[in-house]
């Protein structure tokens, strides 16, 4: 993971549309007052978008098969459960 570069609250202060643009664009910055972190400057996340039926399908058809009977054996094994008695314990 690559760190967020630090920015002190002068710059933030003097230098504020060009790090605000720079968030916008998808940059994070870690905030410090004499010397300490204080803070994050994080870009929002983007809402959900619309995709089109056309768009989906075309997706759907190149993901790969999942078989329900290996998916559950899988959480049956991860969760340790026998699958007979769900309220036995």
């Amino acid at each position: 993971m690559k760190a967020q570069p630090e920015i002190t609250q002068r710059d933030l202060r003097s230098r504020s549309k060009e790090i605000v643009d720079a968030v916008q664009g998808g940059q994070a910055f870690t905030v410090t007052r004499d010397g300490h972190r204080v803070g994050e400057l994080i870009p929002l996340r983007r809402r959900c978008r619309f995709v089109p039926r056309a768009e989906f399908a075309a997706m759907s058809r190149m993901a790969l098969g999942v078989s329900l009977d290996v998916f559950r054996d899988d959480q049956d094994r991860v969760v340790g459960q026998e699958g007979d008695e769900p309220y036995a314990r």
